[in-house]
């Protein structure tokens, strides 16, 4: 069994949120990488961070994403960031990965320019356009949609989504 759809793309994409509403327009469960991290360590994302470190978050969140995509029937939202990991990309090869696609003045319009995101502390901006400079080229590499959210409405997206795996079950 695996999931319906993956949703990859940058803090900022709306993954969550569109993740969330497609799920429940398909009739299935919803799961966010974060969350199933977070259930794991006992601790918000944030706190693995600080305590254990990024390496050890990437090594918690693969193991979730990996068990996931064998036995999660929903739609699965990755963290912007588990496309790093080569392993996890190597996992995404097999699955319905929808890139919801954001450009730099949504991306940091959405998250706050005082974020509380782990990675995006400091400087929102600059981190984000080093984030997407870093990650195009990964999501581009797995994803089988390409979901532009720049600018819409989280109906629209949500709709494009769904007609676009409907289409591709017909």
């Amino acid at each position: 069994m695996a999931p319906v759809a993956v949703i990859v793309g940058a803090p900022g994409a709306g993954k969550s949120s569109v993740g969330k509403r497609v799920a429940q327009q398909l009739g299935v469960p919803f799961a966010d990488s974060d969350t199933l991290v977070e259930k794991r360590a006992g601790k918000a994302v944030a706190d693995v961070f600080v305590s254990d470190g990024e390496d050890a978050f990437r090594a918690m969140e693969y193991e979730e994403i990996r068990s996931a995509l064998q036995e999660f029937p929903g739609v699965l939202s990755l963290g912007g960031g588990a496309v790093l990991d080569d392993r996890t990309r190597q996992a995404l090869q097999d699955q319905r990965v929808v890139w919801l696609q954001v450009d730099l003045a949504s991306a940091t319009g959405r998250v706050g320019m005082n974020s509380a995101r782990p990675l995006l502390l400091g400087n929102v901006r600059s981190t984000m356009i080093t984030m997407l400079e870093e990650r195009t080229p990964l999501y581009d590499e797995i994803a089988d949609y390409r979901i532009d959210t720049s600018g819409r409405t989280l109906k629209d997206v949500v709709a494009e989504t769904v007609a676009a795996l409907k289409a591709a079950d017909d």
